[in-house]
């Protein structure tokens, strides 16, 4: 399940609008899980235009342009007839559109026709407005196409099989139901199009898959970052922990912004704990997985601050291949299509939230631990004849382990394609796709520790706690009441994970007045 997978009714009160002036991360969580509908402003559409315009010229003088006047990656260097450019666009989706297993998400889907909407509004493509706006008609009306997650080293695939729709071929969900490409557009009213010369190749290339979903693992790991210091916070409340490894002289001489924030962000949730009172701090320093959240956390915020901005950086970026210069009436081949940027920056995405995950799951061992915590065993209430929450820490440390296997990069890997035209790739597909779900397990890890955090703030209940972590613990125990006998806890784990994905857990804590920083 995607991170706020809940799906929501299409909101027809607000646009997000697309223009040449910006586009960022909280847009594209709008529109694909939102559901904000969509519309080009007027300077959008006079780019693509004018830049349309540029193609019809080029090939009226038979000019040799890559992909409108000769073949595409190793048949590049095959010459076509301007009549026969339609044929290869059709050819193009239809032969590109190889990918294999499970589809996408909804919600994936409709970001990566976003992400096609952005990179055609720039007005570098040469793709007639008409078939924009097919497009935008898609994602308007809610027409899914089915996109199989596997098959990409960067792009083409996922865009291809959205192209199909597009033409009346393919399968996309409507309603709730598969149909063909055909049946779907008919259902909402919308009409197949029929490519012409460039609009194939515009409609495949680009950085727009990766980009979608690095925009959306993005958004989440932004939340993930409060989550996370929350889960930390009723940790050092339920352990009892000493507060002065967050005195904001120690984030003043660290210079890195994260160590700050966090460090802030901790002493606003303990705001009101017995922990502030200088009697409270019985113990010089905590074990690390305590005292260096700042360092920790922070890092995670400073490298995820710096890929927001790659990721942002790419949706403002013209990545078509040839691009069209209409001020200078000509055509350029270019491999502003290759994502490595966004590629490296989300293997950098992965390992800086395994970070996050494994620092949490030693917390968790920590309070399941009576020797390292000074709480009955594994949090029992019942030690021996009940095991408590011995098990869930397993289930955290198997998901850890699963998280330093994804945060192996993707982005040193690249298989030669196209015959050797293509030599190089990005892999940033991969990338984004183990991203999504580190993120998936991030949030469960972080579920188990709250789980066991506030088990373990029952057995200090005579103690003031913070007033954020207060607000921390009254939501969860709204859902999932404190152990007193074994029970199943799949189900409670659960629904802490929903709390979380929802941001209903950082709603509840920060509309409290523990306003938190994530970068």
């Amino acid at each position: 399940m995607s991170f706020r997978a809940k799906e929501h009714e299409i909101n027809t009160q607000e646009y997000v609008t697309i223009s040449p002036s910006g586009f960022n991360v909280d847009d594209l969580h709008r529109i694909a899980r939102d559901r904000r509908l969509v519309r080009l402003s007027d300077d959008a559409r006079r780019g693509i235009r004018e830049s349309r315009r540029v193609v019809d010229d080029l090939l009226s003088q038979d000019a040799i342009v890559y992909g409108i006047t000769t073949g595409v990656g190793d048949n590049s260097k095959i010459r076509i007839s301007p009549e026969e450019s339609a044929q290869l666009q059709l050819s193009l989706v239809r032969s590109h559109a190889s990918g294999v297993g499970d589809p996408l998400s909804a919600v994936e889907t409709r970001a990566v026709m976003a992400m096609m909407v952005r990179n055609l509004s720039l007005g570098y493509s040469g793709i007639r407005e008409e078939v924009v706006d097919l497009l935008l008609g898609m994602v308007n009306e809610d027409v899914i196409p089915r996109v199989p997650r596997k098959g990409s080293l960067g792009y083409l695939a996922y865009q291809a099989h959205i192209a199909l729709v597009l033409i009346g071929e393919g399968e996309a969900c409507v309603d709730g139901s598969e149909v063909s490409g055909a049946e779907a557009l008919k259902r909402r009213g919308l009409r197949p199009v029929v490519l012409q010369a460039k609009e194939g190749l515009s409609l495949l290339n680009g950085t727009c898959d990766m980009v979608a979903l690095g925009g959306l693992a993005v958004h989440d790991a932004l939340s993930l970052l409060k989550t996370a210091d929350i889960a930390s916070a009723v940790s050092v409340e339920g352990l009892r922990g000493n507060l002065s490894a967050f005195d904001a002289r120690i984030g003043a001489v660290k210079k890195h912004e994260g160590v700050g924030a966090t460090a802030e962000n901790l002493r606003t949730l303990f705001q009101g704990s017995s922990l502030e009172e200088a009697e409270s701090q019985r113990k010089v320093q905590d074990a690390l997985s305590l005292r260096s959240i700042p360092q920790v956390h922070g890092a995670a915020k400073d490298m995820i601050r710096f890929v927001k901005s790659v990721i942002e950086d790419e949706m403002n970026s013209a990545t078509d291949n040839p691009l069209i210069f209409a001020e200078d009436e000509m055509s350029l081949s270019s491999s502003n299509c290759h994502g490595e940027s966004v590629a490296m920056a989300l293997d950098m995405l992965a390992i800086a939230l395994t970070e996050l995950s494994s620092i949490s799951e030693r917390r968790t061992f920590r309070l399941t631990s009576a020797d390292h915590s000074g709480l009955p065993p594994f949090l029992s209430p019942n030690p021996g004849t009940d095991s408590g929450y011995m098990i869930p820490q397993y289930t955290a440390a198997a998901v850890v382990s699963d998280n330093k296997r994804l945060a192996q990069p993707a982005s040193v890997d690249s298989i030669p394609s196209a015959a050797g035209q293509e030599d190089h790739v990005s892999m940033g597909t991969s990338s984004a796709l183990k991203s999504l779900e580190v993120i998936e397990n991030v949030s469960h890890v972080l579920a188990i520790e709250f789980l066991c955090a506030c088990q373990a703030v029952e057995f200090i209940s005579s103690e003031p706690i913070g007033r954020g972590v207060g607000a921390a613990y009254d939501t969860i125990r709204a859902m999932v009441p404190k152990l007193e006998r074994d029970r199943p806890v799949h189900k409670d784990i659960e629904a802490i994970h929903s709390l979380i994905v929802g941001e209903e857990l950082t709603a509840a804590v920060e509309s409290g007045g523990s306003k938190l920083r994530t970068v």
